[in-house]
């Protein structure tokens, strides 16, 4: 039997979170302020794309939702033995 030292140094230590950082609470207040200032700028490009969204989610929708059906090249087990015999 061998014995493993299984101390840790300083450096193994987990850090916190990037968010939970001096810098992350920076980054946030930058991005809540451009946010901001990039909504009021620009609200009538933003208010006039929405009457796009409801026809843009007809084919989102499509595309994330039916990737449970399988393959849809339409033979299945029973339908290739009935036309073999």
């Amino acid at each position: 039997m061998s014995i493993h030292d299984h101390s840790h140094s300083e450096s193994e230590t987990p850090h916190g979170s990037f968010f939970a950082s001096r810098a992350g609470f920076v980054f946030l207040g930058f991005a809540v302020i451009a946010g901001v200032l990039m909504f009021t700028e620009h609200r009538a490009h933003v208010l006039g794309a929405l009457i796009w969204l409801p026809l843009l989610a007809c084919p989102l929708m499509h595309m994330f939702m039916h990737h449970g059906h399988g393959s849809h090249d339409g033979h299945d087990e029973k339908s290739d033995e009935k036309k073999e015999s």
